[in-house]
């Protein structure tokens, strides 16, 4: 058992649920209603769920590796891919909202908090 994976998986788990709860009613469900080019709204649509698939086995390989389902042979390096892509999700969508004329866009588009805590508990947690 590795705590600070678990720990990284329950913060993937609220993620994946705020993804499709929260991230359904104010990104997906108005972006659809919108109107704008048929093509780019269904790229995005498809973005959300590869985002949703990303989530759904990341939370799934972080909660399996914490809580000792599988260890050894090439868990910590695919925990480390894990992380950094969450860390570098957290670095781009900071990038981003700093960049963008939203007023406190850095709390407005609050994820990159939860990639950060992500990404710091499982590298963490890979080296344990």
């Amino acid at each position: 058992m590795n705590i600070l994976i678990i720990i990284a998986g329950v913060i993937a788990l609220a993620t994946t649920v705020g993804h499709f709860t929260m991230g359904s009613k104010q990104f997906l469900l108005p972006m659809l209603a919108a109107e704008f080019d048929a093509v780019p709204k269904n790229v995005m649509h498809c973005v959300f769920h590869y985002v949703s698939a990303y989530l759904i086995i990341s939370t799934m390989t972080l909660l399996a590796v914490g809580f000792g389902a599988w260890e050894g042979d090439g868990s910590a390096p695919l925990i480390d891919f894990i992380a950094t892509n969450f860390a570098v999700f957290a670095i781009w969508q900071l990038v981003l909202a700093i960049r963008s004329n939203i007023p406190r866009a850095p709390v407005k588009l609050f994820q990159w908090m939860f990639f950060a805590l992500i990404a710091i508990f499982a590298l963490l947690g890979a080296r344990l």
